[in-house]
């Protein structure tokens, strides 16, 4: 079994029910899960999990000041992330609001550590992630779960064979 942790920042609540969503497709991908807010994580979480997904509101085109303050923290334990599995969530108030420069932000420091990044299928939200436009509908709830559940799979793959 693979260890996923879930992060996100939420101030609306969007962002963290898309990280309900995200947390119960990597359940029921086989892995074991953490769901902690960007202000709660510790170095430890991050060094526990196999995979770890992180969500964020997009603020100017950039992810929550929440979010990039634990990436910054991260530069702790810089070298231990190698071939962990990363993958990245964003909601904002408007369609063009930035969501996908967010995620490419939390992606960038990702491969930053060394971390094997999720992209594309479209069914786990696109290029970059899975995204909602406000609050999630129903699409943006599969594409959640399904990120999810790519991400365990990914996990289970590069761990196990």
């Amino acid at each position: 079994m693979v260890n996923v942790l879930v992060v996100y920042y939420t101030r609306t609540g969007n962002t963290e029910t898309m990280a309900k969503e995200v947390e119960r497709g990597a359940q029921e991908g086989g892995a074991d899960t953490r769901l902690k807010t960007a202000t709660d994580v510790e170095m430890e979480d991050i060094r526990w999990a196999d995979g770890i997904i992180i969500g964020s509101p997009t603020y100017f085109g950039l992810p929550a000041q929440e979010v990039k303050a634990l990436i910054d923290r991260s530069i702790e334990i810089r070298g231990e992330l190698e071939n962990k599995v990363g993958a990245a969530f964003s909601s904002s108030a408007h369609r063009a609001g930035g969501r996908e420069t967010t995620m490419l932000s939390i992606l960038q420091a990702m491969l930053v550590h060394g971390m094997v990044v999720c992209g594309d299928p479209l069914s786990s939200g696109g290029h970059y992630g899975a995204a909602s436009n406000g609050a999630p509908d129903e699409q943006a709830r599969r594409e959640c779960k399904a990120l999810g559940e790519r991400v365990a799979l990914l996990a289970e793959k590069l761990y196990t064979g």
